[in-house]
């Protein structure tokens, strides 16, 4: 295939305001899904960043990538955990695939791809990135190109969980145009065949500003300075997208793609705090006064079955004999152990005793392999509309306030998918309804007549 294909990644993008409420405010976007295909795309159990967009470049699911989010164990100690980025992702991505067919890629932004491999083209890594003075391009020859393009590059929106909303926005921005900048430049100066790109400051926005658009939600106050600030960033990324399609040939196929989507966050439930409550989680010491991080209190092992992680999902991890350290539940009752938690996860409450509608899987019964050091338990409270909270000192099981700062959005389960052109033919039409985050790999290497290899868990929708 001769025609160049274009992916569009706007992290955490929910299909309500794309399709519906900001939908006419983007006129570009509006034309492309008018003339091509589009639909939800559902994402990956959990629905983050990482292991999202991995997921959707390999179409393998997270416990085949071992990757259960930012932060995974590195093995059974009490508290030994990595960083998930490029170097831990084992499996091959689609630009990858393409190289071997000789197509040059551009990759710009796509999370997990630091530090940079060696491909056929070109690559600026992702929010990943520990700094600007890392190496963070390939070849390495490319930085300086960016810099200069961007006037100074900034991989992430630095502080976006902060009262300080003039200030974010203005961050938001200043990273948004300096990533389009660089979009521009590569676009005009490398030769390509497919480029990809993923734009976090749609995420950044989402958590610091949500409240401040959705009258659903519990701090919404009608008028407030910042009403329009979510709208008004769709409307400059659709002038983004627009200046980008601007350069690229008229008969570019154009994916918009998101990893998964946001919804308004209604609170956080204290993990750690229902775990010491219910009897599975014990302290040395004290409760602290003070909201502390689980990692920074002592915990008496020898009387802890379970403890947990916090982050937009919950992670549970049993402490079980012959495999933690000080483990404490017999191998022969951890079924029963883990069922326990299950049933009394399900039945959390809000403040005023209505469930909420929580849930808790087992990995090996949503994932096609468990590898790596997978949580026992994978938690969703209230359907992501309530956060797990890990501090604890948060003087209960409720909280309206965040841990780690300022945070008015939750993950969703589902993104968008757009297929598209700007004036070229399009192979699919219309609304194709509820997708899979694993069906963009396939459908990428089908729209270059390349082969999907069988492990793929996704399909084609070319098929």
């Amino acid at each position: 295939m001769s025609r160049k294909v274009l992916v569009i990644g706007w992290d955490s993008a929910p299909p309500r305001l794309v399709f519906d409420v900001f939908r006419d405010e983007m006129p570009t976007l509006s034309a492309l899904i008018a003339r091509g295909a589009h639909g939800r795309l559902e994402s990956t159990n959990p629905p983050i960043t990482v292991p999202a967009w991995t997921a959707m470049t390999t179409s393998k699911d997270p416990g085949q990538l071992g990757c259960y989010g930012f932060r995974n164990r590195k093995d059974h100690s009490y508290d030994a955990y990595a960083f998930a980025n490029g170097a831990s992702v084992k499996e091959r991505r689609v630009w990858e695939l393409l190289g071997d067919a000789g197509k040059r890629s551009i990759i710009l932004g796509v999370p997990q791809t630091y530090p940079p491999r060696p491909l056929v083209g070109d690559m600026v890594t992702c929010f990943l990135t520990p700094s600007t003075k890392a190496q963070y391009t390939y070849p390495e020859g490319l930085k300086a190109e960016v810099e200069a393009a961007a006037g100074g590059y900034v991989l992430d929106v630095d502080d976006f969980r902060t009262s300080a909303k003039d200030a974010l926005l203005e961050r938001i921005y200043t990273k948004t145009t300096k990533h389009w900048a660089v979009a521009r430049h590569l676009a005009k100066s490398r030769p390509w065949d497919f480029f990809m790109l993923v734009e976090m400051g749609l995420d950044r926005l989402h958590h610091g500003f949500w409240s401040y658009m959705d009258p659903q939600h519990h701090k919404y106050e009608p008028g407030n300075p910042f009403e329009q600030a979510i709208r008004d960033y769709y409307r400059h990324l659709d002038r983004e997208l627009a200046s980008l399609l601007a350069l690229v040939p008229p008969d570019t196929l154009v994916l918009v793609v998101s990893d998964h989507g946001s919804k308004r966050m209604d609170g956080g439930i204290c993990f750690n705090e229902w775990l010491i409550r219910e009897g599975y989680l014990a302290l040395k010491g004290p409760m602290p006064t003070t909201p502390t991080p689980i990692g920074k209190v002592a915990i008496d092992w020898s009387r802890t079955k379970a403890w947990g992680d916090g982050g937009y999902y919950g992670r549970c991890f049993m402490n079980v004999k012959g495999r933690e350290p000080e483990g404490t539940i017999d191998p022969a009752d951890y079924e029963t152990v883990r069922g326990e938690l299950m049933a009394g996860i399900a039945a959390i409450t809000d403040p005023q005793g209505t469930p909420i509608g929580s849930q808790a899987f087992r990995p090996e019964d949503i994932y096609r392999d468990v590898r790596g050091v997978a949580p026992d338990l994978i938690v969703y409270f209230g359907d992501l509309a309530w956060r797990s909270v890990g501090a604890v000192g948060m003087g209960g099981i409720h909280t309206f306030e965040n841990d780690t700062g300022p945070d008015e959005a939750n993950h969703d389960w589902f993104g968008v998918f757009v297929l598209s052109s700007p004036e070229g033919s399009v192979p699919l039409a219309g609304d194709l309804g509820d997708l899979s985050i694993y069906d963009v790999a396939p459908t990428l290497l089908r729209l270059f007549d390349r082969p999907v290899p069988p492990d793929m868990i996704g399909r084609s929708l070319l098929a």
